[in-house]
């Protein structure tokens, strides 16, 4: 269904202008520097699988974030049709089992456990990274599969800079988007605006279909600022307003029409503070989650829905030991408030809080080690000790390895507890252990790696079918997934001209080991 999709909605995308300007001050005696939000990311790459995306590589997958993913990376992408319901899939787990990081803040929905990436406008991000595996020391809960980061950054020194973007393709789809920067060695200011939308409205006339009401809209505002006050201390603000519609395919010009609607508010305020031998980046964070589904798009009674929000105080304190290692704690607490339109069980207020410790240690210019710990502290839940350890190997300048272990949990989101019908307030929360093998080989401009990895989940939250034939949330008791992922690229570049290709493969088995059956779905 959707290779047909794609084949019949293929682009006649025509650019109707594509303006930057760019007036450096300083010239060459200003070193160019950046502010990154999120401290863990780049990281976390030493010992673990990660991808970049970078601000040209989404300006060619602009449609929307699904489709971003879906070329940029060997992530399964789940999409109910283009702009309706879309999750990701890494290594055999579900959209639960992934961790949506904003700036290095968890984002998923506390009613969902999830994100859609529909309702992520990927035009707002200077960056989008992808990191391979579990990851709940750093990001907390529903890192098992694996995390996908939002990442905006600051630069400093690099004067005024302005972009507007617009394409236009077939079924009155369009994406646009305005920018501007604006920056010296003291001050940096981020200013983003986009909308993309489609009437989506296409035929397939060998299959005498017509899809009708798949129209879609959102619109996105992100504002960021920094401020250097001196060489040791700098604050900075990044604040997003996201407004989308989605409407949902009907499967006969009977069917009654349906749509779902999405607003979500996210303001982050951070102090980054660096002297002599320690480091610190303290963060204040609110956000909210709102969203509305209409059963009857031209009814307004029919509408249900829910709407949270969440306050979050976090600190990422690193000291440095030596030159050559270093230990680092993070310390977050968040506290929610939920109510929903359609359930007597809410409102819900959940207060929970973490405490992580990372050591990282350069044992020498071919081996690098890191090892962490965490405890979780979730209202009303029993979460377990974390661990996570890995290392990076260089044994020759061809040739790398990376070996990563860890110990993962997902807290239940407020649907799986208290959605009716179907929620359950007997629910455990999952864990899972994990280890992953990572080998790059490199030969002039090829690059081959190939990743092995086994994920064991104990008590995985299941949404499946019941005996009514509703949808309910269960504890499947274990499950196993293992996989292998393969890339080969090449990349030649001489003088302004570059040629980059690469091919990826990925296989993935997951399997209920009581029924000894794969897992559907995945």
């Amino acid at each position: 269904m959707l290779s047909e999709e794609r084949q019949v909605i293929m682009k006649r995308i025509f650019t109707f202008f594509s303006l930057a300007i760019l007036h450096q001050f300083s010239a060459q005696e200003s070193l160019i520097d950046t502010l990154y939000i999120d401290n863990q990311y780049i990281k976390s790459g030493k010992t673990a699988k990660i991808s970049n995306i970078s601000s040209d590589q989404i300006l060619e997958n602009s449609t929307s974030l699904s489709d971003l993913l879906r070329f940029q990376s060997n992530i399964y992408i789940k999409e109910n049709g283009r702009g309706s319901t879309s999750s990701p899939s890494f290594r055999g787990t579900t959209a639960q089992q992934t961790a949506f990081v904003w700036n290095g803040i968890n984002i998923n929905s506390q009613f969902l456990g999830q994100g859609d990436l529909n309702t992520l406008s990927a035009l707002s991000y200077e960056n989008v990274g992808i990191k391979f595996g579990g990851g709940s020391v750093i990001y907390g809960s529903g890192a098992i599969g694996g995390s996908i980061h939002l990442n905006n950054t600051l630069l400093f020194n690099r004067g005024f800079e302005g972009k507007i973007f617009s394409e236009y393709s077939s079924f009155a789809t369009s994406n646009s988007l305005a920018s501007a920067k604006f920056s010296n060695d003291k001050l940096s200011f981020n200013f983003n605006i986009n909308h993309s939308q489609s009437e989506n409205e296409y035929e397939v006339e060998e299959k005498y279909y017509k899809n009708r009401n798949g129209a879609y809209q959102n619109s996105a505002f992100n504002l960021g600022m920094a401020y250097k006050v001196s060489a040791e201390n700098e604050l900075y603000w990044q604040t997003q307003l996201y407004d989308g519609v989605q409407n949902y395919a009907l499967l006969s010009e009977f069917s009654t029409p349906t749509k779902y609607e999405t607003q979500n508010f996210r303001s982050l305020l951070g102090w980054k503070l660096k002297k002599n031998k320690l480091s610190n980046d303290f963060k204040m964070a609110y956000l909210t989650d709102d969203y509305q589904y209409f059963a009857n798009s031209d009814r307004k009674d029919s509408k249900s829905g829910g709407s949270s929000g969440q306050y979050i105080l976090k600190t990422d304190f690193n000291y440095t030991l030596s030159e050559k290692s270093s230990v680092n704690t993070i310390l977050e607490y968040s506290y929610i408030n939920s109510e929903s339109l359609n359930t007597n069980r809410l409102p819900a207020n959940r207060n929970q809080g973490s405490i992580a410790v990372l050591y990282r240690n350069q044992a020498s210019k071919k081996l690098f080690l890191e090892a962490g710990a965490k405890k979780d502290f979730v209202e009303d839940f029993v979460s377990p000790y974390l661990f996570s350890a890995g290392l990076e190997f260089l044994p020759k300048p061809w040739y790398q390895m990376k070996l990563n272990l860890s110990k993962n949990f997902r807290a239940p989101s407020f649907n799986d507890l208290y959605w009716e019908p179907g929620g359950s307030l007997d629910l455990k929360s999952e864990t899972s252990h994990q280890a992953e093998l990572s080998q790059r080989l490199k030969y002039k401009n090829f690059k081959f790696s190939v990743t092995s990895y086994i994920i064991d989940i104990k008590d995985m939250i299941r949404w499946i079918p019941n005996s009514n034939g509703l949808y309910a949330v269960t504890n499947t008791e274990k499950v196993t997934s293992w996989g292998l992922e393969a890339q080969l690229g090449y990349d030649y570049a001489k003088n302004n001209h570059q040629v980059k290709t690469q091919i990826s493969y990925a296989y993935t088995k997951s399997t209920d080991e009581k029924l000894k059956k794969q897992l559907p779905y995945v």
